[in-house]
């Protein structure tokens, strides 16, 4: 089957010196760079397919021998990401381009070192969860290499692959019963066996199975934002990073029910045919998710409500709502720090020429925001007009979208968990701008994921400018020093206060960091009632 995974088993002298650990299904011999331990591919679970498609994961299959663990493996099948402008593939770097397939659970990690560490103890663990809207992405991206975030701060770093899309969240328990009554959140169940793994094997990395971090962009925060809401997950990690995917609300079983029921009738399969479902291929499979969501009403709360294909609110694994009304009971003890960046949007318009060039005007503008906005939408064009009077009519759309799609829901996130006066959490805006094509990207969604790894030299030649190295060792940095001690605080950055509703304290990240308390503070409560309804 495409992307199943090679085990190589034979001895190799070149690789007498190569770091072997032994796991609890067979040893892993992984390769030695820049003073980090790597080891690539390794599964945490058995393969998905045929009869185990769309049932929870498995353990791996053990094997003998030694199994070479120095390439990237595992992807789940997948469809392309939406359209952007060919030369905005710097923003992300090179593409994964291993094939997909169903024995696509494995993890990655670098380790600087087997045994403790040398400044005593065990090393803290962040474990990477990666971004694509539960869609689409891996954990093979270049941009994702830890052996910089590893190697100059002293942690173990582990990446996931996991199912995604129609393979990790189709919710057939309506017509399938009770063996596919999980079957609408097993790519989350997922992540919970990886974290799993990493608690038994983390002191064989030279980690800390007690200090474990959980940390995603985009998709990769709402997958962070579900762990905290799921009781299955409750002493898995210790501390959650969410990065421009703060997820308030996931969709409800009435809305997953009439989603498997659209993909069923595009399938021409009935409800007690479900073992014919399990042996599709997988191209026929993923061609019906986007007929299916067609077929979808908006959601109830359409800036809060996320992902069709993406967890359930099962009453069961997310017994309700991770962040709506409030913050999740079950993860009080765990301190956040959630943040974006400050032109998300920009990059999510790169392939309208209109945007691209600055051309677009003042009512389409509104028509656009009165979308989103509704009554709302004079008292905001004003606002934002008055703030930024010097704007063009695009990048105040980009400003107010960034809003709307982004940061109004770290924002909520933010505030319910300050209220249960736990764990705290800190709030952050990710400033920096790109150079690239004019400047016209700014502070694009995901521009700050080679700053989290350090590892901005793989980004294209249009983004590079005077300073960008020393942000990147700033950032992970901060990102490090919260995964050790549950707190951002460290000597590269000014004081950061924690979030509370009554200052609202926000640490800026660009060249010169600093804090702003409660940005844009004036239609902060305007757009929370847009999004809440």
């Amino acid at each position: 089957m495409a992307g199943d995974i090679a085990v190589r088993t034979e001895p190799r002298s070149a690789a007498s010196s190569s770091p072997v650990v032994e796991t609890a299904s067979g040893r892993v011999r992984g390769l030695t760079t820049g003073g980090v331990h790597i080891f690539k591919g390794i599964p945490y679970g058995a393969s998905t397919a045929g009869a185990h498609r769309f049932m929870p994961p498995r353990k791996p299959e053990p094997w003998s021998g030694v199994r070479e663990a120095t390439v990237y493996a595992g992807r789940s099948p997948q469809a392309a990401a939406g359209p952007q402008r060919p030369e905005l593939a710097t923003v992300w770097g090179p593409v994964d381009m291993l094939p997909v397939g169903e024995d696509c659970l494995t993890l990655h990690v670098w380790t600087p070192g087997l045994a403790s560490s040398t400044a005593g103890g065990k090393r803290p663990v962040m474990v990477w969860l990666h971004g694509g809207a539960f869609s689409y992405g891996s954990a093979n991206s270049p941009r994702y290499d830890s052996t910089n975030l590893a190697a100059k701060n002293d942690v173990v770093v582990v990446a996931i692959n996991h199912r995604l899309n129609i393979f990790g969240h189709l919710d057939l328990s309506a017509v399938g019963g009770e063996r596919f009554a999980q079957s609408g959140n097993v790519g989350v169940l997922d992540l919970v066996a990886a974290l799993e793994w990493v608690r038994e094997h983390a002191t064989r990395f030279g980690g800390d199975p007690d200090n474990v971090t959980i940390f995603g962009q985009s998709g990769g925060g709402g997958k962070a934002s579900a762990l905290l809401a799921m009781p299955r997950a409750k002493g898995l990690f210790n501390k959650a990073i969410i990065q421009s995917g703060a997820s308030v609300r996931f969709a409800e079983r009435e809305r997953t029910t009439r989603l498997a029921d659209a993909v069923l009738k595009h399938l021409g399969l009935r409800g007690d045919q479900l073992d014919a479902l399990q042996t599709l291929p997988l191209e026929r499979l993923q061609e019906a998710v986007a007929p299916a969501q067609k077929t979808l009403p908006r959601p109830r709360q359409p800036l809060l409500d996320r992902y069709n294909f993406g967890p359930v609110i099962d009453g069961s694994l997310l017994p309700a709502q991770p962040f709506d009304p409030g913050a999740p009971a079950v993860s009080d003890d765990v301190p956040i720090m959630i943040g974006g960046t400050k032109d998300e949007a920009s990059i999510f318009f790169s392939h309208e020429d209109a945007v691209w060039n600055r051309t677009l005007g003042e009512d389409e503008v509104r028509k656009r925001i009165e979308a989103v906005a509704g009554d709302a939408t004079d008292g905001l064009l004003a606002y934002y007009k008055r703030r930024d009077p010097l704007a063009s009519p695009t990048d105040r759309l980009i400003t107010m979208l960034t809003m709307s799609n982004f940061a109004v829901r770290s924002i909520l996130l933010a505030e319910r968990k300050a209220a249960r006066g736990k764990a705290p959490v800190w709030m952050y805006d990710f400033a920096w701008e790109t150079p690239g094509w004019g400047g016209k990207l700014k502070a694009p969604h995901s521009v700050d994921v080679p700053f989290v790894f350090d590892t901005v030299h793989l980004i294209g030649e249009p983004h590079q400018k005077p300073g960008i190295a020393a942000l990147a060792e700033r950032v992970s940095g901060t990102w490090a020093a919260f995964a050790r001690t549950g707190t951002p605080a460290n000597a590269a950055i000014p004081p950061w206060p924690a979030y509370d509703a009554a200052k609202r304290a926000t640490m800026i990240l660009d060249d010169r960091c600093r804090v702003v308390n409660d940005p844009d503070g004036e239609v902060r409560p305007t757009w929370s009632r847009v999004a809440t309804g």
